[in-house]
């Protein structure tokens, strides 16, 4: 196990000891909403990201008798579509000054990097992007300023929210809880890894095609 998500899982385990199920479901769900909402994915992604929920999923696996994982993999989609929809609605709200505020060079080309991805992939780049860490905090309010319809951005936040909260934490209560399959769950949550680093390949190399493609034209001007 890595070691973030080692550490993570045993902090996870000693606070749902100390405080109980209900306040580790608040926690989880709270962390989630954060990442986007509040912007704190941009510091502690992986608090806010896959290995929580994965972590929370083992936790769910080995303490079946306190905690429901319909309830909280439920409750995470539910968390991160809320989320994105208040990210949405300050790109909307506010504008560029939203991300431009949040300063650093590293959020800076975080940034540029997001407009090129949502300019690829568009509507999908919104599901796509909750696998991404960058993509997870940057692709809303970028779609909220270039003015994606609600509608639109609201379905593929549903569709993207669910599948990326449900099937990360049903996978660590199934790796888990299971062991049968749970050298299925990790080949699983690897293949959505991979996934979400072949998508952000692809995303780099049909812009720097584009770069190149456009640097003739600049230099005859």
């Amino acid at each position: 196990m890595h070691p973030h998500l080692s550490a993570l899982d045993g902090q996870l385990t000693d606070f749902l000891g100390s405080v109980g199920p209900v306040l580790f479901y608040l926690a989880v769900w709270g962390l989630v909403f954060a990442g986007t909402a509040l912007f704190v994915g941009v510091v502690i992604p992986f608090l806010t990201g896959d290995s929580l929920l994965f972590a929370a999923g083992i936790i769910a696996g080995t303490a079946a008798d306190h905690i429901s994982i319909w309830v909280l993999a439920i409750g995470v989609g539910i968390a991160a579509f809320a989320s994105d929809q208040v990210g949405f609605w300050y790109g909307r709200r506010f504008g560029k000054p939203v991300l431009d505020k949040r300063g650093g060079a590293w959020v800076r080309r975080a940034v540029a990097k997001t407009e090129r991805f949502y300019e690829l992939f568009g509507w999908w780049s919104v599901v796509i992007g909750r696998y991404i860490p960058w993509g997870r905090v940057f692709i809303p309010p970028i779609a909220g300023i270039s003015r994606m319809s609600y509608t639109k951005f609201a379905t593929a936040n549903l569709v993207g929210a669910f599948a990326w909260g449900v099937s990360i934490t049903v996978i660590g209560y199934f790796a888990a809880s299971n062991p049968q399959v749970r050298v299925a769950s990790y080949v699983i949550a690897g293949i959505v890894i991979l996934i979400s680093l072949v998508a952000g390949i692809r995303a780099w190399r049909l812009d720097r095609g584009g770069r190149v493609a456009t640097e003739p034209l600049t230099e005859s001007i």
